[in-house]
C-alpha cells in the first residue's frame, strides 16, 4: 500500500502523535441495559445558540401544569422552565400534550388550556386547531419565540398506537424534539417515541432530566446500609423487580400481601386467602438468591387484624398465628419496633408500593409510625425516596401537614419505576439521543492532550491501527452521532481532522443510507473543527456537509469535481476495498473549514 502526502503515519506525526478512533453505530442503538439507557442528551447541554429560529416540539405532562399558579421569579417548576428557556432562546415552540378533566368539560378545550399556560408563563400561547399541512403551515409562519399549542392529543387514537403517519405529521417542520413528559416514559406513543424518528435531535427537557437523575439514584449504592421498603401485592408480577433490588440493597423489607408469600415459602402457617397462586416457588427462589448475597428479607412479626364478622373488633396476632375469620389491616407493635430499629441505621431508604392495607387505608397506626421514623432518619442525613403519589400522600400527608416539608425524593408515577426496576428499557427514554456516560480524563489517555487531534469514525479500526504500529490511538465504542460534541469539546487541544470511512451501505434502500452522517453530527464536527481543519469522507456525504456546514466548509484539492482519486491516508475502509475490488473508481472528498471572519 502506497503512502501519500497525508498518509495515516504522516498524519500521526503531523498531529503530535495524537489520534482518536471512535466506533460508529446507529443513532437509536442501545446497550441492552436499562440502567445505561438513562444516559441521554438533555436540553441543558444542547447548544443554546442553535435553538434560535428552530422549530422545537415539546411533549408536556399536562398534570404538572394544570394546577400551577402564575410563574414567580426563581420558583418556576421544571416543566415550565423548559418552555420559557426555549422561548428566551428564540425557538419556535410547538407544545404537544393530552388533557382529560371529565369532571369539568370546559377544561377539555384547547382555548382554556392555552389560556392557562399563558397565565402561568406570562407569555402569549397560540392555538393550533389541526395537524398535517395546517400545522406545517403555522410553524412556517411562526416567529422566533412564538409558542403554539397543538390540540388535545387525547382526541387522536393514532397517538396511542404510535402511528407512523401521525408521527410524521406531528414532526412536520420540526427540527428538535424535547420530551418533558416523564410520566409516559414507559409508554410507546407517537408523541413520545414515533416523533423522534423524524427530528434531527431528540433530548430530555428539564423536568424529564430531573426525574431521570432521581431514577438513576435508585441504582446507586454508595450510601449504605440501603433498604427497600416494598408494599402491595402481586408477587409474581414484581418478582423481577425484587430480584433487581436484591442486587442493589442490603435488605428488602416487605409489607402487605407480598410478605405473606415469603412467609409461606419459608413454611410458616399462613391463611390460604393471603397466598397468591403459583407464587411459592418464585418466592423461595428469591429467598435463596438473597441468602447467597448475604442480604436480609425482612417481613412483619405481627399484624393488627379485624374480625370478619365484626369489623369493630381488633386484635394482634403473630405473623404465623393469624386465626381464621380475621383479616390483617395494619402492622403490629413488634413489627413497628423492629422496622424502626432497622431503618434508624440506614443511610438510604426506598419506599415503593402502598404502605397501607386495603382494608384500612386511613388512620393506619403503622403508616403514622413509619412517617415519624422517616422524619427522624431524614433529619440524620438518610436519603429517603418515595415512589407513587398514594404512598407519598399517606406518608407525608396534605400540603400543610407536619411532614410536607421533608426533603424526600418523590416519584409521582410508580409504573415508570417498576418498569425500570424490572430491567426493562423505557421507550420514552430509549427514543432520545444517547449521551456518553463518562467523563474522559485526557491526561491519562494521551501523553500531551494539548496536541492537535484526529478523529476517525469507523466501525472497525483496531486491526488497521495495530498494522500501522501506532501507539497514539485511543478507541471509544460509542454513538458518535449524539456523543461527538460532548466528547470532543472536552479535549484541550485543537481538532484538525475528522475522517468518516463509511461501512457498506444498502444502496437499494436510499432511506437507510448513511444513518450516521446526520445533521447533529455534521454541525458538531463543523463547530469543533479548527480553522483550516479537514473533513475526509466519501462522495455520498459531501452534499450533507456542504448543506449543514452553512458556508463554513470548502472543497479542498482534487479534480474539477472536487474528488480525490487516491486515498490520502493509505488505509482503506471496508467499503473502499469492496468498491475497488469490483474495478470501480472510489470518489473521495476533502473539505476544509474556512474562516468566515
Amino acid at each position: 500500500m502506497e503512502n501519500h502526502q497525508y498518509g495515516v503515519q504522516d498524519w500521526s506525526r503531523l498531529v503530535g502523535d495524537v489520534i482518536m478512533y471512535s466506533r460508529r453505530i446507529n443513532t437509536k442503538d442501545s446497550d441492552g441495559d436499562a440502567f445505561s439507557l438513562l444516559q441521554v442528551q438533555t436540553l441543558r447541554n444542547f447548544p443554546r445558540e442553535k435553538l434560535a429560529g428552530e422549530v422545537v416540539a415539546v411533549r408536556l405532562d399536562s398534570t404538572l401544569i394544570h394546577n400551577t399558579s402564575p410563574l414567580n421569579d426563581g420558583s418556576a417548576n421544571k416543566a415550565l422552565h423548559t418552555i420559557k428557556y426555549l422561548h428566551d432562546a428564540g425557538a419556535k415552540v410547538l407544545l404537544l400534550s393530552s388533557w382529560d378533566y371529565s369532571s369539568n368539560p370546559d377544561l377539555l378545550s384547547i382555548d382554556y388550556f392555552a389560556d392557562h399556560i399563558s397565565s402561568v408563563l406570562q407569555l402569549r400561547v397560540l392555538r393550533a386547531s389541526g395537524f398535517s399541512d395546517i400545522i406545517q403551515l403555522k410553524t412556517e409562519e411562526m416567529r422566533d419565540g412564538d409558542i403554539l399549542l397543538f390540540e388535545n392529543l387525547a382526541k387522536f387514537k393514532e397517538d396511542l398506537a404510535n402511528c407512523l403517519d401521525f408521527s410524521k405529521k406531528l414532526s412536520a417542520g420540526v427540527g428538535v424534539f424535547v420530551n418533558d413528559a416523564f410520566c409516559l416514559a414507559h409508554k410507546i406513543y407517537a408523541s413520545t417515541v414515533g416523533i423522534s424518528r423524524f427530528c434531527y435531535s431528540s433530548v430530555a427537557g428539564f423536568h424529564f432530566e430531573e426525574e431521570l437523575n432521581k431514577l438513576a439514584s435508585i441504582a446507586e449504592t454508595t450510601e449504605r446500609p440501603y433498604i427497600a421498603v416494598i408494599g402491595g401485592k402481586n408477587f409474581l408480577e414484581k418478582r423481577t423487580a425484587l430480584c433487581v433490588l436484591a442486587t442493589k440493597c442490603d435488605g428488602l423489607m416487605l409489607i402487605g400481601k407480598l410478605s405473606f408469600q415469603i412467609m409461606h415459602a419459608l413454611g410458616m402457617s399462613i391463611p390460604m386467602n393471603l397466598i397468591e397462586d403459583g407464587a411459592v416457588d418464585k418466592a423461595f427462589d428469591l429467598i435463596q438468591f438473597a441468602k447467597k448475597r448475604g442480604m436480609d428479607i425482612i417481613f412483619p412479626d405481627d399484624f393488627r387484624c379485624v374480625n370478619d364478622e365484626d369489623p369493630e373488633v381488633m386484635d394482634v396476632f403473630s405473623s404465623d398465628g393469624i386465626q381464621p375469620g380475621w383479616t390483617p389491616v395494619d402492622l403490629g407493635p413488634v413489627s413497628l419496633q423492629n422496622i424502626s430499629s432497622r431503618l434508624l441505621n440506614c443511610k438510604k431508604v426506598l419506599l415503593i408500593g402502598p404502605m397501607t392495607f386495603k382494608a384500612c387505608e386511613e388512620g393506619a397506626v403503622g403508616v403514622s409510625m413509619l412517617s415519624k421514623i422517616l422524619e427522624k432518619i431524614s433529619g440524620t442525613g438518610c436519603e429517603v425516596s418515595v415512589v407513587g403519589n398514594a404512598s407519598y400522600k399517606s406518608l407525608v400527608g396534605p400540603g400543610d401537614g407536619p411532614y410536607s416539608s421533608l426533603p424526600y425524593k418523590h416519584f409521582e408515577n410508580a409504573s415508570v419505576v417498576w418498569e425500570f426496576l424490572k430491567g426493562r428499557a423505557l421507550p420514552g427514554v430509549a427514543a432520545l439521543d444517547r449521551a456518553f456516560p463518562f467523563e474522559i480524563d485526557w491526561e491519562s489517555i494521551f501523553y500531551d492532550p494539548t496536541q492537535p487531534l484526529v478523529v476517525d469514525l469507523v466501525v472497525r479500526c483496531l486491526d488497521e491501527v495495530l498494522h500501522c504500529g501506532l501507539k497514539n490511538v485511543h478507541f471509544l465504542p460509542t454513538n458518535a452521532t449524539s456523543t461527538f460534541r460532548s466528547i470532543i469539546s472536552s479535549y484541550p487541544g485543537k481538532l484538525v481532522l475528522v475522517s468518516i470511512q463509511c461501512p457498506n451501505p444498502d444502496f437499494n434502500k436510499p432511506e437507510h443510507r448513511w444513518k450516521m452522517v446526520q445533521r447533529m453530527l455534521i454541525e458538531a464536527i463543523v463547530d469543533l473543527l479548527a480553522t483550516d481543519g479537514k473533513v475526509r469522507g466519501d462522495e455520498e456525504i459531501k452534499e450533507d456537509f456542504l448543506l449543514h456546514g452553512r458556508g463554513r466548509l470548502a472543497l479542498e484539492g482534487g479534480d474539477g469535481g472536487g474528488w480525490i482519486r487516491e486515498n490520502p491516508f493509505g488505509v482503506r475502509s471496508d467499503w473502499e476495498k469492496h468498491v475497488l475490488a469490483r474495478g470501480n473508481p472510489m470518489y473521495r472528498m476533502l473539505l476544509r473549514k474556512v474562516d468566515l471572519n
